[in-house]
């Protein structure tokens, strides 16, 4: 389902007490703003809360204003939807989230209340950097890409058919996403392919962009990761079943420092594990399909990229 909060921001920044008004918005939707407050930004029940907020409600938004005016944006994700749902034989209910965050992620996912939520935040995708909004400039035609990426979380996440480490923590955690937890309790091998997963589904959705787009990487960026490529897989080996915060900010977060991503007294890019994970599971993708791959445990999917793991017969009910 498509879940448009553009109408209700919009009219925050028309009210005459615009902190005011962020706060009821805040509350009219309080399961789903605390979960993108909670894993994206910080503690919302927070003393910075009102800090965060009137930086938002008084930013420039000509900006955002100028792409609604010739952007539908309800229209590209009912697109995007429906070509997921295609590819990735989708079995569970999930929501999609058009908004205006507070300058945090771009795009992200969520679990609330067992129920798989993909958003976008469309300061971001601009198509000019506002350093009011902390926008990043994005093109809006990358929205699709962006969607897909965390469309494909959800269903890893919530699918009753899903055999992931992830299904079972978000199931664990009574039907709630957390980065943080996740990120302490997730093997390295889950989040790798997590990532990796949701990169390969983003290119086959949307197509023709530059290698490094679907990474978020910039052009040196990839350039760097992919010469590291030897050096990073032999340093993941010894780490593949292990769990541990760190490893995720290592090889999947940006904002870590130098010293944090150093191995072998190289430091890796930022967000590198992306790019690892890709090349993980792209053999099971190409055996199997998209929609078994996202369904599977990340044991299955790095065996058969090392050609150690036969397909079972009943694998096409497993998606």
């Amino acid at each position: 389902m498509i879940v448009n909060l553009l109408p209700d921001f919009l009219a925050v920044l028309q009210a005459p007490d615009r902190v005011a008004a962020y706060r009821a918005y805040f509350d009219r939707h309080r399961a789903l703003l605390t979960a993108y407050w909670d894993n994206y930004v910080l503690d919302p029940a927070g003393p910075h809360f009102d800090d965060v907020v009137r930086s938002t409600v008084l930013a420039d938004r000509s900006d955002l204003l100028a792409l609604l005016a010739r952007t539908d944006i309800v229209s590209i994700a009912e697109r995007t939807v429906a070509q997921v749902r295609e590819l990735l034989a989708l079995d569970s209910d999930i929501d999609v989230v058009i908004m205006v965050g507070v300058g945090a992620a771009n795009a992200g996912e969520l679990v609330v209340d067992g129920r798989g939520v993909a958003f976008v935040c469309l300061e971001h995708f601009t198509g000019v950097a506002n350093p009011d909004t902390q926008g990043l400039g994005l093109d809006p035609e990358l929205l699709p890409l962006w969607l897909a990426h965390e469309i494909t979380h959800t269903v890893r996440y919530t699918s009753p058919m899903s055999r992931s480490e992830m299904r079972a923590l978000v199931d664990d955690a009574g039907g709630y996403y957390s980065y943080w937890e996740t990120g302490r309790l997730a093997s390295l091998r889950e989040l790798l392919v997590n990532e990796g997963l949701a990169v390969q589904v983003s290119r086959a959705i949307s197509p023709g962009y530059a290698a490094w787009e679907y990474f978020g990487y910039a052009r040196k960026q990839y350039a760097r990761v992919r010469e590291l490529e030897p050096l990073l897989t032999r340093a993941i080996t010894a780490d593949l079943d292990r769990a541990g915060l760190g490893l995720r900010l290592r090889y999947l977060s940006g904002g870590m420092s130098d010293e944090a991503r150093t191995i072998e007294r190289t430091v890796i890019p930022e967000r590198a594990g992306y790019f690892l994970g890709a090349r993980i599971v792209e053999p099971a993708i190409v055996a199997n399909g998209y929609a078994w791959a996202v369904r599977a445990p990340a044991e299955e999917l790095t065996a058969i990229a090392d050609g150690q793991y036969v397909l079972p017969e009943n694998a096409a009910q497993m998606a």
